[in-house]
This record gives C-alpha cells, sequence and structure tokens, in this order.
C-alpha cells in the first residue's frame, strides 16, 4: 500500500522490527566492516598505478607463479583422494558436513522430485582442465609480449600516446582473457540465422581469414540444421499462418509499437486484457507485463529493496537479478547453491547482527533465486524455501524465466511442479521469451504488489510498453496452453517436452556423459570441463548439422565448462535420436564420457514404450 509516497509493507514484506520477534535469542555481536575507499582515492590510485599499454606481466614471473598453482592443485586433489580411501584426516570443514548428515538423516525429498546431486570430474579430468587454462594463458603471455615489441599486430583499441596522463579508458590487462582466448573460439558464438528459430534453421556460413577478429560472409547457407540451443521450450517460436493470423490482426489494428511509457499513453487494452490472463494462470491477484525480461528484474529488485533491506541470493543466479541487487543499494549475501543449511545460517547471522555499523533490524530481507537455472539445470528447492522465509518472515523473490510453462502438469512452472501455493511466493517474476515465443517479462503476486510497481518500478516509468503484436502471441500462447481456444495442442506440446526431457537425459546417461540438472528439467548441461574440448564438440555437431551452444569461464566455474542442450516439444524423437547419434561419436572422438556412474544396460532404462504420449 502507498501512503504519502512511503510503501508500507504490512502484510505483503513485513518489516523485521528486532531480532527478537522471529524467535532468536542473540547476543550482540560486534562485526568490523572494512570501510570503502572515496571516489577520489580510487581515482588517485588508478592513476599512480595503472600499467601502460606496453607493459606487461613478464614471462619469468608468470611461470612460476603457474607452476606453483599446478602444484598446490594436485597436493589438493592428493590430499582428497587420501581422505577418501581412509588414509588421511579430515579437515574440520569434512567433520562438520559428517556430523551434520548424521544428525539430519536420509536427505530429505518432497514427493517425487529428489534433491539433486551433482556427479564430479575425475580427478584428472579437473587437473587436465586447469593445465589446459594454463597452457592457454602461458601463450597469451607471450603473444602480449610480441604485440608489446611489434612483432604481432594490435587488433584491440588502444589509448592514444598524448592521452597517457588522462584516466585511462582502456586496461590492456582486464582485456587479457578477450584478446587471448575469447578470441580463440570466437566462431562458436553470434552465428547469424536467416530462417525462424525452430526445432532446424538455416545458418549464414562465415569463414575468418585473421583468426576471428574479423568474419565475412561466404554467401553460402547451411540448410536445416538440428536446433539444440534456443529457448522454444513449447514450440511457439513458429510460423504457420493459421496460428499466427489473430497476431497479424493485431499488428494492422495497433502497429508494431506504442511509442510511450506505460504510465503515459502506452497502456492498451490488450495490456489489460493480457495482466488479468497473467494472473488468472499463475493463481494470483494482479500481475503487470514488461516489455524486456532482463529489465523485469534489474528494473524492479531496485523498487522493491533498499538501503537498510537485505539481498540473500542463491551464488547461480542469472545476470539480470545480480545488477537488480547491485542496483538496489541493498547488503548483498550470497549463499551456496539450493544449500537450505548455509541459506538458514545467513539468515540468523544476518538477523543477530542487524545492519552493518548501527546493528539495526534490517528493513527487508528478500531472498533471490530461480526455478529452473539456466546454467546447470537444476530446479529450485522451493518448499523448503518457504518454510523458511515464513520462520524468518522474510521475503521471497521467485524468478521463473526458464520454468513457466516448461515445468508442471499445466506449465505454470515450479509452484505446480511442487504443488505449493502461489501465494506463499510474494513476488513472482517470470519471462514470454522462451515457453510462450514471444517477448518481455512479468511480475506477479498481491494487487498492493502490483499497484506500488506501477508508481514505483522503473520498467513502468522509463521503458516502452510492450508491443501490441508481442502481448497478442503471448495471449495466443496462453489460451493454447490453458485450452481456452478449444484445443488440446497446449496440453500435448506441456506432455511432449516432458517426455523428450526424460528420454534425452535417459539416453544420455546411458552413454556415459556427465550431466547436471533436475530429470524434469528441459536445460541439460553436458560437461566438457577442457577449453580445447568445449570447441572442438562445437565444431564437431556443427560439421554434422547439429547448432549446440557451449559455455565456459567466466560464465560458468573455471573447471566447469559445458554444452547446454535445450528441448523442445517441437522436436521429433527422430531429431533426438539423430543428434544422440552424432554425440556418441563425437564423444568417442574426443574422450568426453567421464561419467563414472553405471547404468542398467536393460531395454528397460530406456525403453521407447515409456515415453510414449499418453493416450
Amino acid at each position: 500500500m502507498v501512503q504519502g509516497g512511503v510503501w508500507h509493507d504490512r502484510p505483503l514484506m513485513e518489516t523485521l522490527t528486532h531480532p527478537d520477534q522471529n524467535g532468536l535469542k542473540c547476543k550482540e555481536m560486534h562485526i568490523c566492516h572494512n570501510t570503502t575507499q572515496k571516489g577520489s582515492e580510487l581515482l588517485d590510485s588508478s592513476r599512480q598505478h595503472r600499467l601502460k599499454s606496453s607493459e606487461y606481466v613478464p614471462m619469468l614471473l608468470a611461470i612460476p607463479l603457474f607452476l606453483r598453482s599446478c602444484i598446490v592443485i594436485l597436493f589438493g586433489y592428493l590430499k582428497d583422494f587420501l581422505v577418501t580411501v581412509g588414509l588421511g584426516k579430515q579437515t574440520c570443514t569434512q567433520r562438520k558436513k559428517e556430523q551434520r548428515k548424521r544428525v539430519q538423516g536420509p536427505e530429505v525429498t518432497f514427493g517425487q522430485h529428489k534433491h539433486e546431486v551433482f556427479e564430479k570430474a575425475p580427478m584428472h579430468v579437473a587437473v587436465m582442465t586447469y593445465v589446459g587454462f594454463g597452457i592457454v594463458t602461458l601463450f597469451g603471455y607471450f603473444r602480449d609480449f610480441l604485440r608489446a615489441v611489434g612483432l604481432e599486430k594490435r587488433n584491440l583499441a588502444q589509448e592514444r600516446e598524448e592521452q597517457k596522463d588522462f584516466v585511462p579508458l582502456y586496461q590492456d590487462f582486464e582485456n587479457f582473457y578477450t584478446r587471448n582466448l575469447y578470441m580463440r573460439v570466437r566462431d562458436n558464438w553470434n552465428r547469424p540465422l536467416c530462417s525462424m528459430p525452430g526445432p532446424v534453421f538455416d545458418l549464414m556460413e562465415r569463414v575468418s581469414d585473421d583468426y576471428n577478429w574479423t568474419f565475412r560472409l561466404t554467401g553460402r547457407t547451411i540448410h536445416n540444421v538440428i536446433n539444440m540451443g534456443s529457448y522454444n521450450y513449447l514450440g511457439f517460436a513458429e510460423n504457420n499462418a493459421d496460428y499466427l493470423e489473430t497476431v497479424a490482426d493485431k499488428a494492422r489494428q495497433y502497429g508494431v509499437g506504442v511509442c510511450s511509457t506505460r504510465q503515459e499513453t502506452g497502456t492498451l487494452d490488450i495490456h489489460v486484457k493480457l495482466e488479468y490472463l497473467v494472473a488468472r494462470f499463475l493463481g494470483v491477484e494482479s500481475s503487470m507485463v514488461f516489455g524486456m525480461g532482463f529489465a523485469t528484474n534489474s528494473m524492479n529488485i531496485p523498487a522493491l529493496v533498499g538501503k537498510g533491506c537485505l539481498i540473500l541470493s542463491d551464488e547461480l543466479n542469472h545476470t539480470s537479478l545480480i545488477l537488480g541487487a547491485r542496483l538496489s543499494g541493498a547488503t548483498i549475501k550470497v549463499f551456496k547453491h539450493n544449500d537450505m543449511a548455509h541459506l538458514e545460517k545467513e539468515l540468523r547471522d544476518s538477523i543477530c547482527s542487524g545492519q552493518p555499523r548501527t546493528h539495526r533490524p534490517w528493513r527487508k530481507i528478500l531472498i533471490v533465486v530461480e526455478g529452473i537455472y539456466s546454467m546447470e539445470g537444476s530446479v529450485v528447492r522451493l518448499p523448503e524455501l518457504i518454510a523458511l522465509k515464513t520462520k524468518y518472515k522474510a521475503c521471497l523473490y521467485l524468478d521463473e524465466a526458464h520454468s513457466i510453462g516448461a515445468v508442471g502438469p499445466g506449465g505454470r512452472g515450479v509452484t505446480e511442479l511442487f504443488g505449493v501455493n502461489p501465494a506463499d511466493v510474494d513476488v513472482m517474476m517470470g519471462t514470454f521469451t522462451k515457453s510462450f515465443g514471444a517477448g518481455g517479462g512479468y511480475i506477479a503476486g498481491k494487487k498492493e504488489l502490483v499497484d506500488y510497481l506501477r508508481s514505483r518500478s522503473h520498467g513502468a516509468m522509463y521503458t516502452s510498453g510492450m508491443s501490441p503484436p508481442i502481448a497478442e502471441q503471448i495471449i495466443r500462447a496462453m489460451k493454447c496452453i490453458t485450452g481456452q481456444d478449444g484445443s488440446t495442442v497446449g496440453i500435448r506440446r506441456i506432455r511432449q517436452l516432458a517426455q523428450n526431457t526424460r528420454y534425452f537425459r535417459a539416453k544420455v546417461k546411458k552413454l556415459g556423459f556427465i550431466i547436471y540438472g533436475n530429470d524434469s528439467s528441459p536445460v541439460v548441461p553436458i560437461l566438457l570441463y577442457m577449453p580445447g574440448k568445449v570447441v572442438a564438440f562445437a565444431r564437431e555437431m556443427l560439421k554434422r548439422k547439429i547448432a549446440v551452444v557451449v559455455v565456459g569461464f567466466p560464465a560458468t566455474p573455471i573447471a566447469e565448462a559445458r554444452a547446454r542442450f535445450c528441448m523442445s516439444a517441437a522436436h521429433t524423437r527422430e531429431m533426438l535420436d539423430e543428434v544422440l547419434h552424432h554425440m556418441d561419436e563425437v564423444g568417442d572422438a574426443l574422450g568426453l564420457k567421464f561419467s563414472r556412474r553405471k547404468y542398467c544396460s536393460s531395454s528397460d532404462l530406456c525403453n521407447a514404450n515409456d515415453f510414449e504420449p499418453d493416450s
């Protein structure tokens, strides 16, 4: 509720007025906080210590540092191995983990949804991954030396000599990764398409004459490439004229843009209709739609929390959530991925200590998580999260960008998957760019929350309203999913996606690849680890007309590079079998089958009849 320009939070975002209200008897904790440097000090430091464009870390210094790191890593793995076989002593952290397991007993599950346990890479694979990065780094230093002495051409932007006394615009060392690692593999990203990104698409062929610094198109088109990288979960990225007839009608009626913000003249009746439909679909009181999914997070989180508030963020949250949290000015603490014990510890410690310096109670505590994590394919442990946020009177922000439409019997996301009440989630967020084949995002929840955001969100006040044809496409897809169009196409697509997901995951496991994620998740990351094998895998699959997305550092941990496959209801069984066949060949050729788990070789494991559509 908004009164006098101030958001009064009860009961939606209840303010924690005193630690004792949470049932915690805590002694006052005195915490030393590091003071932040002033802007002038940072400016003086950058001027005094910045490297000139011709100054690089000497190779004689880099080589000993690299060798030392490798030795430390090797001894670390050796120590872990000795502990595993019983020949070494456990660390304090390992002993605590064992004690916690004995106290907690067996792993808790909710319904049929087990907690994911990710398989670790063999020791030699992890070591060789670090060695591979080390070798590439050494060659990078060597090439920088050649550029410094003029034996190799500089291709990136540089500062002019007459500007050397200015605050630097470009830091050569900060661009080290881009210059020497990314450019080697740049051909695997940003490939131009020349068709609809459905289950198959056409690619424009391009080549590079200067080792990926620039590209030129050959004029040749690679036809019928199987698309395993797009988020087209329900197959609504389509060009069927019958399906898109209403979208074309709305384009003729409204045009393609509103040319105004929602608060001025940018709210159309089609927007009101869409928001009503989204709220009904999610089972909440109200909703608001935005023209961009990324901005839905980054522009709304600062409106919900600010100075004096605390954000507890999962360590694998999307960049849009991280940016929104940073823009808010709130204190941010990160908890381990899907680790409810660590989250509870952070909650207890934060409530006991209060705000930095003053130790006053937090104005709000907001837990920020995703429904399905886009790089891991893991599913949030929602029932436990709701129990924790209720116990400590915190609020929950749930990003369902990858889960809405993709999981749950009716496509309503993780709330439906776990059978929880949507009202238990304070802020529900999602995007229309994936399952709905459109664009934009939404915030949904109680009416007072949505009304507050309409007047305070930068996404509502300073951005253009959603394009009318896009809004109609979302309405069309949502009516199809819920059966309001009088057909069963939507529910059949949801079931087909679930069947494709189970089939593909089971087959990939049987082939011997290490994969992450929940069995219900249409995001299937396959761990490749070594940087050289990552790019080789992508290139070999493209030669076989299969487009995959490969991801590495810094988007993932340095030793967990991967290929990310996205399932779609539009994929046929023949397409998936062809992809699996080529994956088997490439996996054997490149030595990518790292899994040590043994799966039943019986046909019962992956019997095709187990994945047939329900009658």
